[in-house]
């Protein structure tokens, strides 16, 4: 199984206040990366790396992402990712460029999305997409 992790779960990860570091998904996170099953793109990194003001974080959660390589994506990607973000508008549904670009290469690839955002599950209805569920 391959999982495309989204930004929301890595924020939680990298949280250091309350218990983040034994949350349910927190465990699932540390679970997937053991098993060599995380998927990542530059979008998401890009993500949980913008707006740290730190650059001592900064450099931290940096270096602990470049273990992680990113997954190479192509014209037909982002072609797809509209054409993802065209049909969920069709319904009324509203998304970022991002959402999309994440439900556009997971569905190609057949790789399920860890989230914690809960717009995905209004992207289910219209989309092939397969969300991760918390073992």
């Amino acid at each position: 199984m391959n999982v495309l992790v989204d930004t929301p779960v890595w924020s939680l990860a990298f949280r250091k206040k309350g218990n983040a570091e034994t949350s349910p998904v927190v465990d699932n996170l540390i679970k997937l990366i053991r098993d060599a099953e995380i998927k990542i793109i530059g979008a998401i990194r890009q993500e949980v790396l913008s707006g740290i003001s730190d650059k001592n974080k900064y450099s931290e959660i940096k270096n602990k992402m470049s273990v992680f390589s990113d997954h190479v994506l192509r014209t037909a990607d982002y072609e797809f990712a509209a054409e993802c973000s065209n049909e969920c508008r069709r319904h009324g549904i509203q998304g970022s460029h991002t959402d999309f670009l994440i439900c556009a290469v997971a569905i190609k690839n057949g790789w399920e999305i860890f989230t914690e955002d809960n717009d995905y599950f209004k992207y289910e209805k219209y989309l092939p997409i397969k969300i991760y569920k918390l073992m």
